[in-house]
């Protein structure tokens, strides 16, 4: 096959220059033809420390076949609207019916079929129906396109067909740290900013802790992380009950990819009530899977955010300055004890202490049962997939992500558990997020108890396309993963050392994107 060199900024020597496709594998089918591709494809490698080695890989090829076209929204409703309209695919009468009007109006049309594959808690299957028109070699014309769709009341956006998710053979660019912890002799942790409430970049986060190399971490919203946070056996941040994460001991020679339920409670006054979440805006819950009464729903959904009016929120000194609004606060010291009781929130969290914020009909509860002097009791219980409750101890790390991808050597994308695949009848995130390729931050472990963060490349026509959420589960068994969990992923994919910088291609224009946590790779 023809020889593509690999262009990263690194002062490495080339092991291999065969460029080879990767085959596609099924859920429980064997990684023989990916494995083959990702050991034969072109490589570039270094040792930025001793027990690290950094791999990129170059595989995949362009095809003559793909090309740029234009996604044509469906309404809602399928009498709706088609101005405005909001859906990337729905069911196949309403896509018929957009395709019926865009060739009254002088358009061609094609209604395309959208399967899943098979996930561990979903079968394989049709997802919906879109509808596409044109064809073009670069993205100018489809853009053209698109205007005259608008002009004609329609709504519409650009789409390159290798970044559909299912050609295995597109091509890639993967860059993989693997890690010998007993060679380096350091540690794997998470880390964050001066605040919870703020964001870095990894390359500053390496900077200001020594790191050797470090990988994104956790989503975030509001500017903070998103999802189950435990540093240093501390719980900082709220669980989406149910969903993955992986748990480090040790600086990570202990990993284990697990699910995570996590519950707080407050007792004060003699009664005890439900602490909603921890180090988060009160009422707002992004990703879902809260607890107490959220709406839309309390189960995991990615990317959605569900409301509470009423909820109980803790603060630590980790977050930095707490929100301020109506409602109450209790603040409390080191102990426990109530120093003061507020009728608004926004007061300062002591040093080693805390504040209780509460919004809604929470917060009469707290003004009637936190009083000066007397001291509020916590209970907090973070329990794995099997119910077992899982002790903090200082040097225990859980990061809270998803979805798992790989478990015991085997393909396990916990999808619809993990709120990948959304409830209701618009399925158009599923289609974007979850089945269409996009730039990955993986995290996992191999055989010989190595860690392994790897990113792949995406939105890069013809260059690395980036990977569905099941061709990342591939590629990590590919890799030689034993356990493996999806990271951030999108525009936050980065993977950095100190030596050589940022490795791979942030798909941002911009750049590098300020992150709510990382995983930094540090030397002792």
């Amino acid at each position: 096959m023809q020889r593509r060199p690999l262009l990263v900024p690194l002062a490495v020597a080339v092991l291999s220059t065969a460029s080879v496709p990767v085959a596609s594998a099924g859920q429980n089918a064997p990684a023989v033809a990916t494995r083959d591709a990702v050991h034969a494809a072109t490589r570039v490698t270094s040792a930025p420390a001793p027990g690290v080695t950094l791999t990129s890989l170059t595989y995949g090829h362009p095809d003559a076949n793909d090309f740029w076209t234009v996604q044509v929204n469906l309404p809602q409703r399928p009498d709706g609207p088609l101005a405005g309209a909001t859906l990337a695919l729905g069911p196949r009468d309403t896509a018929r019916r957009v395709a019926e009007a865009l060739r009254t109006a002088g358009f061609t049309a094609r209604v395309e079929e959208v399967t899943t594959p098979a996930y561990a808690d979903r079968r394989a299957g049709v997802l919906g129906w879109t509808v596409r028109t044109g064809r073009y070699t670069d993205e100018a014309g489809a853009t053209a396109l698109v205007a005259q769709l608008k002009a004609a009341g329609f709504t519409a956006r650009t789409r390159y067909t290798a970044q559909d998710g299912t050609d295995d053979e597109a091509p890639q660019r993967v860059h993989v740290l693997r890690v010998d912890l007993a060679a380096f002799g350091g540690r794997l942790e998470a880390e964050h900013g001066p605040a919870l409430k703020g964001t870095e970049k990894l390359t500053d986060l390496i900077g200001a802790t020594g790191a050797v190399a470090g990988i994104n971490g956790q989503w975030f919203y509001n500017s903070a992380p998103g999802g189950l946070y435990v540093k240093d056996g501390r719980l900082l941040g709220s669980a989406t009950q149910g969903r993955a994460g992986i748990r480090l001991e040790g600086g990570g020679r202990s990993f284990a990819v697990d699910t995570f339920t996590a519950r707080v409670t407050v007792t004060a006054g003699g009664e005890t009530a439900e602490v909603d979440g921890v180090n988060r805006l009160p009422g707002e819950i992004w990703n879902c899977g809260g607890v107490g009464g959220d709406l839309p729903t309390e189960r995991p959904q990615h990317d959605l955010k569900c409301t509470d009016p009423g909820e109980l929120v803790r603060f630590t000194p980790e977050w930095g300055a707490p929100p301020a609004g109506p409602g109450a606060e209790a603040v409390l010291d080191a102990g426990g004890r109530v120093t003061a009781v507020h009728t608004t929130r926004g007061a300062a969290v002591p040093p080693g202490g805390s504040t209780l914020q509460a919004i809604g009909d929470s917060a009469a509860w707290l003004l009637r049962t936190a009083r000066v002097g007397a001291t509020l009791t916590f209970d907090e219980r973070v329990r794995d997939g099997a119910g077992r409750q899982v002790t903090l101890g200082p040097d225990t790390t859980i990061l809270q992500v998803g979805p798992s991808l790989v478990r015991a050597g085997r393909v396990a994308v916990n999808a619809v558990a993990d709120g990948i695949v959304r409830e209701g009848a618009d399925q158009s995130f599923t289609y974007d997020w979850t089945v269409r390729a996009n730039p990955r931050s993986m995290i996992g472990r191999d055989a010989e108890g190595r860690l392994l963060l790897v990113v792949a490349d995406g939105r890069r026509p013809g260059v690395s396309e980036g990977l569905s959420i099941d061709g990342a589960a591939r590629l990590m068994r590919s890799l030689g993963a034993r356990e493996a969990l999806n990271l951030d992923g999108g525009g936050s994919s980065v993977l950095a050392t100190a030596a050589d910088g940022i490795v791979n291609r942030p798909s941002d224009a911009t750049g590098e994107r300020s992150l709510g946590t990382g995983l930094l790779l540090l030397p002792r």
